[in-house]
């Protein structure tokens, strides 16, 4: 029988004690503030970027959504995040990824402040990140999420093979290298596969814990998992869907309904990654605010 794994209960209990911490930084005089810029029309970004304003509501963080759907130049783009990184009312900013146009480089990225990226996208936090030790920080929020998903499940990396299919900056590399590393929730053997990988099959099929973050809709099929199998589904995927009220719905990478009765575990989609996703993001904010206010451990 395959075990569902519920992030969303998770992320709820998450968010209770990012709540608090909320309260005793505005006890200070400190509103920790997040502001999301959301440049291009992804879909799923515009998802993610809700799921991110909801959260922060139920925790009292103060959010701004900045949206723009045009043309933006790189120039444009500095400027905005320059102007951030001098409001001190401001803790938090994310810049929503993938990103259009000429900001596509995603050099913009690494004009935000690092002591207010709270994606840990720029070079300075990517290289804390890699060194890891008690000077990492902040820790990316998908990779951050999957971590936190898999111990609060009593689920083990220790010593287990991790497959994870996908290589990207935002979620891949940085995932395959927290488990690598040698310290509690991680400590794992990592195998990176993405498509240039020759017999992903074989691969995946190897894997004790499989995380697929490759944006493929339901990519992951049933002869590419092991019984023995837990099954992170970090894809948010949006397919039409003429049923649903808003005329799409969110899939994952995996074959939900293929692999549930097949596999030990698996995440669902929505309900599972994105809602820890979303908690990890809010702690880091706060983690940024407690700096100000002097309540950082």
């Amino acid at each position: 029988m395959t075990r569902i794994l519920d992030g969303s209960s998770i992320a709820s209990t998450l968010e209770h004690s990012v709540a608090s911490r909320v309260s005793a930084c505005r006890a200070r005089g400190v509103h920790p503030t997040l502001v999301i810029l959301l440049f291009g029309d992804d879909a799923p970004s515009r998802v993610y970027g809700g799921m991110i304003r909801r959260g922060a509501e139920r925790v009292g963080i103060d959010v701004r959504v900045l949206v723009n759907t045009g043309s933006v130049s790189f120039a444009e783009a500095s400027t905005i995040v320059r102007e951030l990184n001098s409001n001190s009312d401001v803790h938090g900013i994310l810049i929503k990824r993938p990103l259009p146009g000429a900001l596509a480089d995603e050099a913009v990225l690494q004009r935000i402040d690092p002591a207010k990226d709270v994606d840990g996208c720029h070079f300075e936090n990517v290289g804390r990140l890699v060194i890891g030790g008690a000077k990492r920080a902040p820790v990316p929020c998908t990779p951050a999420g999957v971590l936190a998903l898999l111990e609060r499940s009593s689920l083990s990396t220790e010593g287990q093979h991790v497959v994870v299919l996908g290589r990207s900056t935002t979620v891949g590399r940085p995932l395959a290298n927290l488990l690598a590393q040698k310290e509690s929730g991680a400590n794992a053997t990592v195998t990176l596969c993405h498509t240039a990988t020759r017999e992903l099959e074989r691969h995946t099929r190897a894997a004790d814990i499989l995380v697929s973050a490759i944006g493929r809709p339901r990519f992951v099929t049933r002869s590419m998992v092991a019984p023995h199998a837990v099954v992170v589904d970090v894809g948010t995927n949006v397919v039409p869907d003429a049923a649903a009220p808003k005329g799409y719905r969110l899939v994952g990478d995996c074959d939900y309904d293929a692999l549930v009765g097949h596999c030990a575990a698996i995440t669902p989609v929505p309900g599972g990654v994105g809602p820890v996703t979303v908690a990890m993001l809010l702690s880091n904010v706060v983690d940024a605010a407690e700096r100000v206010s002097g309540t950082s451990a």
